[in-house]
């Protein structure tokens, strides 16, 4: 399934939505799909539908579109059979999870993946962006006397932010850890009477 997918599910389960309000909060939610056109939202949601995860449930009239034109707006929402589908990909953590196109959904819906999950996602995501940052370094290092002043510093810039993220995702991972380890210590506190 794609990120799409995944983040129209996500939204749903929230509360049923109209097209065009999945599509601004994807936008404000998850800048990644800033550019979504309704040509690649509509679809989406069709697929979505057809495989049973999605229903339409009713239609809202468009208030903006002007007096006597009122456009229909059909309602989405979430079904039982959508419910479990996305708790089954919020279960998932293969590499996935950690790309660079996945990664910012799985991150937004991380309330709803169990703690396990979040962790090997991190984790995983902080072996890709240090693979990221050698594999850049060893780059610029071999060809910094073919760039140009300007492609030089762009490639410095790629290089530190991926640095920036590992120690962001650092944190998170011992944020995790420490989340886990207090979980652990009160389930086996015994009760006080």
């Amino acid at each position: 399934m794609d990120s799409l997918q995944l983040a129209v599910l996500g939204l749903l389960h929230d509360g049923p939505l109209h097209g065009y309000e999945v599509r601004r909060r994807l936008d404000v939610r998850l800048g990644i799909f800033r550019a979504l056109s309704y040509g690649t939202l509509y679809p989406c949601l069709r697929t979505l539908q057809a495989e049973g995860w999605v229903r339409e449930v009713g239609v809202e009239a468009d208030a903006g579109a002007g007096p006597g034109r009122r456009r229909a707006r059909v309602v989405y929402e979430i079904t039982d059979g959508g419910r479990e589908r996305l708790g089954e990909l919020l279960h998932q953590a293969g590499p996935s999870a950690w790309d660079d196109d996945t990664f910012s959904v799985r991150f937004a819906l991380f309330t709803r993946t169990d703690p396990r999950t979040r962790l090997r996602i991190l984790e995983g995501r902080r072996a890709r962006l240090q693979e990221r940052v050698e594999q850049l370094s060893r780059s610029i290092d071999h060809t910094r006397e073919q760039l140009d002043a300007y492609a030089y510093e762009y490639q410095c810039h790629e290089v530190e932010t991926a640095r920036r993220e590992v120690d962001w995702i650092d944190g998170l991972i011992s944020a995790e850890g420490r989340r886990q380890h207090h979980h652990q210590q009160e389930r086996q506190s015994p009760p006080v009477p």
